[in-house]
């Protein structure tokens, strides 16, 4: 189902899982967006100083324990208008969990939505479009 209007839309897709990183650019490019992917935050870092995107997916525990957060603050630094979720395992893996549900948390994690890694492909589109507001 893929809706003509995505075409104009660009996600950053970035994660230095590379089956992850694949797999989720495909299910987003099906649902008719660009996706401009990055393996890390540091060549992420690089694209954000030419490129802006409409929405940022990113991982949060890439280079170090919290680059997603640090990706995230940078991002919305340079391009305040731009949604970001952050897509994670990390309470899986580690048993922390975080969340953008308050005004605290919003503070300091500089998301617009966090989820967890393994959100359907349906869901995540759901999430895009309702971030895009379109």
């Amino acid at each position: 189902m893929q809706n003509m209007d995505n075409n104009s839309k660009t996600i950053l897709l970035v994660d230095d899982d590379e089956d992850y990183l694949f797999q989720t650019r495909l299910n987003i490019e099906q649902f008719g967006f660009r996706v401009i992917t990055a393996e890390g935050q540091q060549e992420a870092e690089k694209l954000l100083d030419t490129f802006r995107p409409d929405l940022a997916i990113l991982d949060l525990m890439m280079e170090q324990e919290d680059s997603g957060f640090i990706l995230a603050f940078k991002l919305k630094k340079k391009y305040p208008d731009v949604p970001v979720i952050i897509a994670t395992a990390v309470t899986a893996e580690t048993g922390m969990s975080f969340g953008v549900n308050t005004e605290e948390e919003r503070r300091w994690i500089k998301a617009d939505l966090y989820i967890e890694k393994g959100i359907r492909a349906d869901q995540l589109n759901r999430e895009i479009i309702k971030l895009l507001k379109l």
